[in-house]
């Protein structure tokens, strides 16, 4: 018998978004940054999570990852769900990417309550609009202990819908294969994920009202250059199986990188539907 969908809260991602919508920038608005951190932190904690911080450094500056545990260290592979808090100058980063750290935080509510067979780990990246640099240095730390991940899930931007005909754009020569209403969720993969890309997405659609789109790349992306930017990409380079949750980005979303980009523009109940996806797919792998 099929487990029951987790229900998402709208008003508990409305909520996230207020906190966290903002510009945060470690150049032009490092406190706001730091309150956010601060936020996220005290989030995990509420859920009852094991809380770390993944400290590095850039350019001679301190920053840091934080991350939540939740499942047995010992009990298989780690399924890691992350998304970066940090923002562009100039925008209140709304979906991006508030929309995935308030997702990340309402899919670690609901799997803190689930009974896992595989360790998670729950990871709010700093310094990702800077070129992945707070992923990257996870990964890289994860690989040199010798770390199995089953799988790695970036969510980047997944609040923005657009049903009008036309609202949905894409990377040359797709858009033959793809429907011309950003009214999706995206996955993408590489080959080396392909496996658990079919698993998730399968997963995902168990979801009623949540159409899902996937799309795999050769290698690690480069042939297509705009699906490694995010934290799945730093992943791929280093082996590890990864995917990509987005709403597309600015092949949708006209606010991408502006001052424009405002919780107003966002999708609730459809972030809500994406993070129950999310969540069921987690519990299925």
């Amino acid at each position: 018998m099929m487990a029951a969908i987790p229900t998402a809260d709208p008003a508990k991602l409305k909520i996230h978004l207020e906190r966290i919508v903002g510009e945060r920038n470690p150049r032009s608005s490092p406190t706001r940054l730091s309150k956010v951190e601060q936020y996220i932190e005290g989030e995990f904690k509420s859920f009852g999570l094991a809380v770390e911080s993944d400290p590095f450094s850039y350019r001679g500056r301190s920053y840091r990852n934080i991350v939540a545990r939740a499942g047995s260290r010992r009990s298989g592979p780690l399924i890691i769900l992350g998304a970066h808090y940090d923002s562009v100058e100039g925008s209140p980063g709304a979906d991006d990417n508030a929309s995935g750290v308030a997702v990340l935080l309402e899919a670690a509510r609901l799997l803190s309550r689930a009974r896992l067979r595989n360790p998670i780990l729950f990871c709010a990246f700093n310094l990702e609009e800077l070129n992945m640099v707070g992923s990257t240095h996870l990964a890289e730390k994860l690989k040199a202990e010798g770390a199995k991940i089953g799988v790695m899930l970036s969510l980047e931007m997944v609040g923005y819908t657009d049903s009008g005909s036309g609202g949905q754009k894409y990377p040359a020569g797709l858009s033959w294969f793809y429907p011309d209403r950003g009214d999706f969720i995206g996955v993408v993969g590489n080959w080396r994920s392909a496996t658990v890309l079919r698993r998730v997405a399968a997963s995902m659609r168990q979801v009623k009202g949540l159409p899902v789109e996937t799309l795999t790349v050769l290698g690690n992306g480069f042939l297509v250059p705009a699906v490694r930017l995010s934290d799945h990409s730093p992943f791929w380079d280093l082996g590890y199986p990864a995917l990509l949750v987005t709403d597309t980005s600015f092949f949708r979303n006209p606010h991408y990188h502006r001052v424009s980009d405002t919780a107003d523009t966002l999708d609730l109940g459809f972030m809500a539907k994406a993070c129950e996806g999310i969540v069921t797919a987690v519990r299925n792998l």
